[in-house]
């Protein structure tokens, strides 16, 4: 690290929610510990403001971004910490992302003051949650649910749903357990009957492509597990043209004999009755090259078993 960096305080822009804060909070604290002056920019972004509409209908999941990488162009901060699965999955030219670090539990959560599993809850119950990829898999579990949309950060949620408006809602446990609250989650949902979103549970480092010296100090915070399965992830979405309008799920796993487990899932985004694609791919991979690629076979599989007909109903 360069003593010019070492002088420099670097600020983080990043979201207001307590969950956003606990991320950037977490980033600064890793940063400190080697020797970096580092403060926050909290700010207040589109996707936060707007909380009626579902996001793949007023512009996707980037309105969490947008702002921050406004900051990052202006020179008000110099490096931004996303939820991976919140991040585009085509950077704006002249950003990066620089850094992904370890993978919280990347599993679904089931959230309910009366029951303790899916299977417990009554005919029609009514589960809240605003993702489509969630939605589809619900869906094909029971179908017989009254799936509703629940928008806002984590504690808005937790309080609609205790607020009775919801027999149970959906939510990523990583933030869950991140924010000190793991006492709510009911279950979890294996990786195999509801597969993650694409980045679910990982944090993402973003700044200036022209930021080298910060580039070269944040490869410390680098793990290549999770780095490497992500990275296969959001191809096969980059692959499709995803967005938050399509009903897609991808997520990697680490075999025993080292090999990467790729596991996929695409929905139909407007007839949540249409059966879900799937597919499982497990192939070596040590370096971001191969990541990719084994995302892009997944993707062209899926074409191949019918995605095409899927994919104009998910365009934005």
């Amino acid at each position: 690290m360069t003593e010019a960096l070492k002088s420099t305080a670097v600020v983080i822009a990043t979201r207001e929610s307590r969950l956003a804060l606990w991320q950037a909070e977490h980033v600064k604290a890793l940063l400190e510990a080697r020797g970096l002056a580092v403060s926050l920019l909290g700010m207040t972004t589109r996707g936060d403001q707007i909380l009626d509409r579902s996001l793949s209908k007023v512009g996707g999941k980037g309105l969490f971004v947008k702002e921050l990488e406004t900051a990052l162009e202006e020179g008000r901060a110099q490096l931004a910490v996303h939820s991976l699965k919140d991040v585009p999955m085509e950077l704006p030219e002249g950003f990066e992302l620089a850094a992904i670090l370890e993978r919280e539990d990347p599993r679904d959560a089931f959230v309910s003051p009366r029951y303790e599993n899916l299977a417990a809850l009554p005919q029609g119950a009514r589960v809240g949650t605003s993702s489509l990829r969630r939605v589809v898999q619900l869906k094909a579990l029971r179908p017989d649910l009254q799936i509703e949309p629940v928008r806002g950060n984590l504690d808005t949620r937790l309080r609609k749903l205790d607020e009775g408006q919801f027999d149970a809602i959906v939510l990523a446990a990583a933030g869950l357990k991140r924010l000190g609250l793991g006492e709510r989650i009911r279950a979890c949902f294996s990786e195999d009957e509801m597969i993650p979103c694409a980045g679910q549970g990982a944090l993402g480092l973003e700044l200036r492509a022209d930021a080298q010296a910060l580039k070269t100090a944040l490869q410390a915070l680098v793990h290549t597990p999770t780095s490497l399965a992500t990275q296969a992830e959001r191809a096969v979405s980059r692959a499709l043209g995803g967005s938050c309008s399509m009903p897609l799920a991808a997520h990697g796993r680490w075999q025993a004999d080292g090999r990467l487990r790729l596991d996929v899932a695409l929905g139909h985004a407007e007839d949540h009755g249409q059966p879900l694609l799937k597919l499982s791919l497990t192939e070596p991979v040590a370096d971001a090259a191969a990541a990719r690629a084994l995302g892009e076979r997944a993707a062209a599989q899926l074409r191949e078993r019918g995605a095409q007909a899927y994919l104009p109903a998910a365009a934005v």
